[in-house]
């Protein structure tokens, strides 16, 4: 038996359309590359859980980042939803059979690969295990507890080198952090699941971090 979609995350995605975007985030009137993002939710002994890869220090884009899977679309995806599923199964694994989309969350941009990127909302209804099956672009797969991302203690603030400082996280051994970070701070508001957490706690960028996001 599926484990049906929860109430939440059907909100989560009726509400979409409201969903603000940051000025910082909006795409431009043209160009830019179409990208995806599959973020998965699932639900374990733990709780309710989303899916994270760790990006291979290797990398060309984001190198080290931990981040929900997902590339580029390619021709043959049809579409945001097709690129977000095949890119989760090549990097993780997954099984698209176990995933009922949800809905997408509104296009956002990322100026530093020039990515139009759609969030698209996933249940994974029949989980499956998942592993590091890229290695080239990634170095590691986790299931991370909604419970550990909302605990006070693993959230904080991180400051970059021009002095603006966004949430981060710390879970499961990742400093989660970036285009990620911001998204999961602004979905564990939005479906309630936030608690309160010290705003002031800030963190410089570690160097070796900031050396890969430069490269």
């Amino acid at each position: 038996m599926t484990a049906p979609v929860p109430g939440w995350l059907n909100d989560l995605a009726a509400n979409a359309v409201h969903h603000p975007v940051p000025a910082a985030l909006r795409p431009p009137a043209v160009g830019g590359r179409a990208a995806a993002v599959l973020l998965l939710f699932g639900e374990s002994a733990l709780g309710p859980d989303v899916l994270l890869i760790q990006r291979s220090a290797k990398g060309r884009n984001h190198a080290g980042q931990p981040a929900f899977p997902g590339g580029g679309v390619d021709p043959g995806d049809g579409g945001p939803v097709g690129a977000a599923l095949r890119e989760a199964q090549e990097e993780t694994g997954l099984e698209p059979g176990g995933v009922q989309v949800v809905g997408t969350l509104p296009e956002l941009y990322v100026w530093r690969s020039d990515n139009r990127v759609t969030p698209v909302l996933g249940w994974w209804h029949t989980p499956c295990a998942v592993h590091a099956a890229s290695p080239d672009e990634v170095d590691a797969v986790a299931r991370v507890p909604i419970a550990e991302l909302v605990d006070p203690g693993n959230r904080l603030r991180l400051r970059l080198p021009g002095g603006f400082a966004g949430p981060a996280f710390k879970v499961r051994g990742m400093l989660v952090w970036g285009f990620t970070a911001g998204i999961l701070n602004d979905l564990l508001a939005a479906t309630g699941f936030e608690r309160p957490w010290d705003g002031g706690r800030v963190e410089e960028l570690p160097p070796e971090m900031l050396r890969l996001a430069r490269r």
